[in-house]
Parts: C-alpha cells; sequence; structure tokens
C-alpha cells in the first residue's frame, strides 16, 4: 500500500493541469445566459460618477480661471458612462451658455462639458 501512494504523488503533479476556466461551463449555458454574464461582467468593470461636492466644483472652477489667464496647459479629468478619460491642452474659451470648454493641443481642437469634469491639473 506505502508502494502505491508514493507512486501516486509522484504522477500527480498540479503544476502541469492547464484549467479552461470558464470555458468549460458555456457550453453547458444557453446564450441568453451568456450574454446577461458578458453583460454583468462590462458594467461591473465601469467606475461609479464621483460625487463632486460645492467646494470641488469652487476648485474646479478656479483651476479653470487660472489656467486661462496665465495661458498654461491643463489636464481634464472627465467621467462618462463609467470610464475616466484624460485630454491635455491649453483653454481657450469657456462657454457658459452651452456650458462647454474649448480647448486646443498641439494636433486639433476639442470641447469638453462642463459637468463631464470631475478633476483638473495644471501643468506649469
Amino acid at each position: 500500500m506505502t508502494y502505491l501512494n508514493d507512486h501516486f504523488d509522484e504522477k500527480l503533479d498540479l503544476s502541469k493541469v492547464q484549467d479552461r476556466g470558464s470555458k468549460k461551463w458555456v457550453a453547458m449555458m444557453l446564450p441568453e445566459h451568456v450574454k446577461l454574464i458578458r453583460q454583468y461582467n462590462e458594467e461591473s468593470k465601469k467606475a461609479p460618477r464621483p460625487q463632486l461636492d460645492e467646494w470641488d466644483l469652487e476648485t474646479i472652477q478656479e483651476l479653470i480661471e487660472i489656467a486661462m489667464k496665465r495661458n498654461v496647459d491643463v489636464e481634464m479629468k472627465t467621467w462618462k458612462d463609467g470610464e475616466f478619460f484624460y485630454r491635455a491642452g491649453r483653454i481657450t474659451w469657456v462657454d457658459l451658455n452651452r456650458r462647454v470648454i474649448e480647448m486646443e493641443d498641439t494636433f486639433q481642437s476639442f470641447t469638453l462639458t462642463l459637468s463631464e469634469i470631475v478633476d483638473v491639473t495644471i501643468f506649469e
């Protein structure tokens, strides 16, 4: 009996086992279930919108004003549909009626919506 256990332990090397992960279960699921699981995984990766209070909004406004007066580059952190985006450039115009900021970098001009901005960093 001892010989059999020793021999079994020698051949059982779990480092060589290649698990297929969730692939082995997909064949037993309905396509609707697979679709819902994929949607859930995508939604769980999304970041919630940061809750900005009055102080945060005031700080963002002050940084935008400083960047415009000094004509320096800024990095805008925006949130849209559960993802954060970063855009860098110089602020050329703030349109409060349309609630947008017009910016330009070395290659192009672009517009950011004020409601999407969650952070501003000034580069001097």
